[in-house]
């Protein structure tokens, strides 16, 4: 090598060398805290100070602190609190646009086809007891699955084999569209149990109850739920994802922003009212939202229909994964809702137990 060579080779080992520590620079997770005060945006929030409604300003301004400068809270993109049908506090840890940029909220998709059930429940374009074959004639192929009622599907019990994850799992091959129809691909699956008897948490039963209001309603579900629910409370920044074969999806796919998921929060502390307009019963908010599953290895202690419950903290919830959560307290007439990093994952996922104990900081100081 000679000397002109080894000053290239120099030259460019040093810019590499400082392009890859630019790279590897230190970048805040977070942005700081400067505020939790929430802002006007015309979307049907009434705006509220914490100490209206009963919490302690101070107080409260530290667990956003918290929330914002905890190096392991990294995954916190939101936290939002409401109180007496009104937001009295918002702040966004990585990017202020998250306040109207809608986000996955993934399994959360699955507490608004509980709503949406509901609200066809009501309608009498569907009843629990139905069998699915009365609304899926395709099911007939499979006589295994002829005898499941769309209550076992709201409970998952199903039975049915389906796989939520690996490169295998039905959610992989649905995002890779490698089946021309959903319904055959979950149909086709082989049964881990009887229907009705075991609870197994999976994308495949919100799904075929997507497609079956569908079939009762002669629309795609994400049309029929803009008339029926969304323009009822104000939900304008909504996108939800429809299958190749045109069902909407019903395990996830919709996407929206924090304040849209405090809506659906308060349509069931409000017991299905909006307003003064009934969008679904109170008889079926009760039903969703009971204790109806134990379920001690996932997200909370037991399960309704699509919702999530807390008996410990008398709490409902709508949950996602990497973070998405809606924390429903009636008794309090409290909401707390946050979210997280969208794409996060196994190891990387927020622990449940922390976004518990932010809610629990923040349940302690209200007067």
């Amino acid at each position: 090598m000679n000397k002109m060579t080894k000053i290239k080779y120099t030259v460019l080992t040093l810019t590499f060398s400082f392009i890859l520590a630019s790279c590897l620079k230190d970048e805040p997770m977070k942005i700081p805290f400067q505020n939790f005060s929430p802002h006007n945006l015309g979307d049907g929030w009434e705006l509220a100070e914490p100490e209206t409604v009963g919490i302690n300003h101070e107080a409260l301004k530290e667990i956003y602190k918290y929330v914002h400068e905890d190096a392991n809270l990294w995954q916190i993109r939101s936290l939002l609190v409401f109180r007496n049908n009104k937001l009295v506090a918002e702040s966004y840890m990585k990017n202020p646009d998250d306040r109207t940029t809608p986000r996955a909220i993934w399994s959360c998709t699955k507490q608004v086809i509980g709503i949406l059930t509901g609200i066809a429940v009501d309608k009498g374009l569907v009843s629990v007891g139905d069998k699915i074959s009365d609304y899926l004639p395709q099911v007939s192929q499979y006589p295994e699955k002829k005898e499941i009622t769309i209550e076992n599907l709201l409970v998952m019990k199903s039975g049915i084999d389906y796989d939520n994850d690996g490169y295998n799992g039905g959610d992989a091959i649905f995002a890779r569209e490698e089946v021309s129809s959903s319904l055959d691909y979950i149909f086709g699956l082989k049964m881990h149990a009887t229907p009705g008897t075991q609870h197994n948490y999976k994308n495949s039963d919100p799904h075929l109850l997507s497609a079956i209001i569908q079939e009762a309603t002669e629309k795609a579900l994400r049309d029929w739920a803009q008339e029926v629910l969304f323009d009822k409370i104000g939900i304008t920044r909504l996108t939800w994802l429809n299958y190749k074969d045109g069902i909407t999806m019903g395990g996830y796919g919709i996407k929206t922003t924090p304040r849209e998921l405090g809506k659906f929060g308060q349509l069931i502390l409000n017991d299905g009212m909006w307003g003064a307009e009934r969008v679904v019963s109170s008889e079926w908010i009760a039903d969703m939202t009971s204790p109806l599953v134990s379920n001690q290895t996932l997200v909370m202690d037991s399960f309704g229909y699509m919702w999530w419950n807390d008996t410990k903290r008398n709490i409902n919830c709508m949950a996602g994964r990497g973070g998405q959560f809606v924390l429903i307290n009636k008794d309090k007439n409290l909401i707390v809702v946050m979210t997280g990093e969208t794409n996060t994952g196994g190891d990387f996922n927020l622990p449940v137990s922390e976004i518990f104990s932010i809610y629990d900081r923040i349940n302690s100081i209200i007067k």
